[in-house]
């Protein structure tokens, strides 16, 4: 199904600047890393000093006479401008297919997939099908129409009221600002609620080791008593 696309202009970035051997103009102007201006010189004497510091010369400025060049980290900076350009989502045109026919269930289905279409910040065209005779009864498609509308209420705004389309009724919505809230703000909390990594949920499910019972005191041995002294015999008198 071919989708209608609403381009937003992001500013291009240039990565593809010459750098080291591959400036051949000479005289340039040089601009040091921190900045600083190092005057005019030849090509060679600037791509020393890009060596010597560890750096890159990258001609920053080419349609200038002389051209100007900078030392800097080409790689961390193309890696930096990458990182800073924001994606933006295109915004697509999104069909949802009905029929006069769909039920109760099958259309909460519908509309669950219209709303993660919102979410991403697209526009839902809701197309109403007909076979056969069922053209003839295009106040069952406009109820049906009116019920989606009537759900959604404030949520949306109609960019297209219920209209025919050949043989076929459309109706085109968009989701109003901040209706379905923020995409990026849902998927944070969305990995917020998976709760803790794989790794610390085999930690906790492992079996713990059963405490060791704790020793039963020992009975108090009785106190070793000296024998009693045997009594001492009768001598026997001669």
């Amino acid at each position: 199904m071919p989708t209608a696309t609403v381009e937003r202009k992001v500013k291009p970035i240039n990565q593809n600047l010459r750098c080291n051997e591959r400036i051949r103009v000479s005289p340039v102007r040089l601009i040091g890393d921190d900045n600083e201006q190092l005057g005019i010189m030849p090509n060679y004497e600037a791509m020393r000093l890009a060596r010597e510091a560890g750096l890159d010369l990258v001609e920053v400025a080419p349609n200038v006479r002389p051209p100007v060049c900078r030392l800097m980290n080409y790689g961390k900076w193309k890696y930096t401008q990458k990182k800073n350009v924001k994606k933006q989502h295109e915004q697509q045109l999104k069909q949802v297919r009905l029929r006069p026919k769909t039920d109760t269930h099958d259309r909460e289905i519908k509309l669950k997939k219209a709303i993660k279409f919102f979410l991403k910040g697209d526009k839902v065209q809701f197309t109403m099908v007909f076979r056969g005779r069922e053209r003839f009864r295009r106040e069952i498609a406009f109820g049906i129409f009116k019920s989606i509308l009537d759900e959604f209420g404030s949520k949306v705004k109609v960019e297209r009221p219920p209209s025919m389309d050949g043989r076929h009724m459309i109706m085109i919505l968009s989701a109003a600002l901040g209706a379905f809230g923020d995409p990026e703000e849902k998927e944070a909390n969305t990995e917020k609620r998976e709760g803790p990594a794989p790794q610390a949920d085999a930690k906790a499910a492992e079996p713990k080791a059963p405490e060791p019972e704790a020793a039963e005191p020992k009975a108090a041995e009785p106190e070793a008593t000296a024998p009693e002294p045997e009594p001492a015999r009768a001598q026997r008198s001669e």
